[in-house]
């Protein structure tokens, strides 16, 4: 085939493939590999070859050895990227070395495959590969939910539990009121705390988080008060503790439940008559802070089992702010993967800029069960490892994959539940019906009509009995072909696969 001919694929025409290898067996024996599937295959004999096809036409994917005469593999890689950054290459090697694996990796390579080839292993990275570039394409679009600058004090969300959040913050501001704010571990009590402290009169005076769980109950009273020399064994020094070192300013007390009783007591002589006396010393001191308390544990609870102050826990509980866990209010996940993607782009410390849809679907529909925390190592994470400027679905870590696709199965079971103990492939026979009556057109319309028709039939949901129902309609359109079906819906045949076990349904 001659090269130009990579120019001449239409959108409905089969992906092209460029093969880049010296040797022209292994070319050979790609190519019928892949012909199989009916992709679109274009040849080349040396890496200064492929990139010269490269520039006048990208390809859907390119195969690319490692070792050739001339150019190396890892060579024409970078030229290649260079030309096009979205470029998706598989790189082949018969030698599985660290440095290859690294290398390749390191210069964008989509992956690499060890010969002699696998033909399905060939076919499955093929797949993957024009899944990734089909998920880029659709990102092509992508405009971020917000800007960065639109949430400057770091707390993002838009949701009604944080529109509620923000506006005590508002309320206490203006007053040295003492708050204890809770909520899950990662929720961003802490951004809270600094958000009070920002726009309260003791601005400009200074701001100390301790975290009281990190401190050991013998160090804890030295951390917060300070120490005189000699005061205990280490003690060579006079030590100012943070309370003197905040005079004026605001010191938030994080994780306050895993305070010891003693230093307990001691934290509510503060509250109440605003001094304190150093470890080993006997001068009171007269210290002005305004007091933050947060926690994730039970206080009440702590109180009934006399492990927690009640004096303090009312004297620290005056005003109460609880922030929402992040699986309460998940209309606001996508602003915060914008707003975690758009600071690591502004901090240099990734590529990535967008999210794809499918991707986004994935974190949207996530528990997170770490929170905000953990929402945002895994963006870092997954710009990190993403190969270009777009998160993939495959660049999300595994354990979040599986979670999601562990709940989705447990919904489709409680659903198939629901409907008399029927199988699922059973419930689509009214719907087959009336596809058969109505042809294999599908206007709004009618699907309108028909959701009017059968909504009384099922208890199943609006959008995935609509859903079901459109893929039934353009597979017998299609005489069960799965490639024009999933073109037709605008979705990849991965999904469409994914989608036909979902309602159990067969082309």
């Amino acid at each position: 085939m001659p090269e130009n001919s990579a120019t001449a694929a239409s959108p409905s025409a089969p992906p092209v493939i460029l093969l880049i290898d010296d040797d022209a067996e292994v070319r050979y024996s790609l190519s019928r590999v892949l012909s199989s599937r009916n992709y679109n295959i274009v040849e080349a004999a040396s890496g200064e070859q492929g990139i010269d096809i490269v520039k006048k036409s990208p390809p859907a994917l390119v195969f690319l050895d490692v070792r050739m005469g001339g150019m190396s593999g890892i060579e024409a890689l970078q030229h290649i990227r260079s030309v096009n950054p979205q470029q998706m290459v598989i790189l082949m090697t018969a030698f599985g070395t660290a440095q290859t694996a690294i290398e390749a990796m390191k210069y964008g390579a989509f992956d690499y495959i060890m010969k002699p080839f696998d033909p399905q292993k060939v076919i499955t990275l093929a797949e993957n590969a024009l899944k990734a570039r089909a998920d880029i394409r659709a990102a092509s679009d992508y405009k971020p939910t917000i800007t960065s600058d639109d949430f400057k004090e770091g707390i993002v969300g838009s949701s009604q539990p944080m529109q509620d959040v923000f506006k005590i913050i508002g309320q206490v501001t203006a007053s040295d009121v003492t708050v204890m704010i809770t909520g899950e571990s990662g929720t961003g009590k802490e951004l809270v705390a600094r958000s009070i402290w920002k726009h309260s009169h003791r601005a400009k005076k200074p701001f100390i988080a301790v975290n009281c769980a990190a401190i050991p109950d013998n160090l804890i009273e030295s951390e917060l008060f300070g120490h005189e020399k000699g005061s205990f064994t280490g003690a060579t020094n006079q030590r100012i503790g943070k309370f003197e070192l905040c005079d004026g300013g605001t010191i938030f007390l994080d994780e306050i439940g895993d305070m010891a009783p003693a230093t307990q007591t001691k934290i509510l002589r503060v509250l109440q008559q605003g001094e304190i006396q150093r470890v080993g010393g006997g001068e009171t001191i007269k210290v002005d802070v305004r007091i933050l308390a947060a926690t994730n544990k039970d206080l009440e609870a702590m109180i009934r089992e006399k492990t927690f102050r009640e004096d303090l826990y009312y004297r620290l509980n005056v005003v109460r702010i609880r922030i929402p866990a992040l699986r309460d209010r998940p209309d606001d996940i996508p602003q915060l993967v914008d707003f975690c993607v758009q600071n690591l782009a502004r901090q240099k410390k990734t590529r990535a800029r967008k999210v794809s849809p499918e991707a986004m679907s994935v974190l949207t529909r996530h528990r997170w069960p770490g929170n905000v925390r953990e929402l945002e190592n895994t963006i870092y994470r997954s710009a990190v490892i993403a190969q270009g400027d777009t998160i993939l679905l495959k660049d999300l870590p595994q354990e979040v994959r599986d979670a999601v696709e562990k709940m989705r199965n447990a919904d489709l079971e409680a659903r198939n539940e629901t409907h008399s103990g029927a199988p699922a492939s059973e419930s689509v026979m009214p719907a087959a019906s009336a596809a058969n009556k109505s042809g294999p057109s599908f206007t709004t319309e009618r699907a309108l009509d028909f959701l009017c028709e059968t909504l009384s039939e099922s208890d199943e949901p609006i959008l995935a009995r609509l859903e079901r129902e459109m893929i039934i309609r353009v597979l017998k359109a299609e005489n069960g072909n799965t490639v024009r079906t999933s073109e037709k819906l605008g979705i990849t045949r991965a999904t469409l696969r994914k989608r036909l076990d979902e309602y159990g349904l067969k082309p």
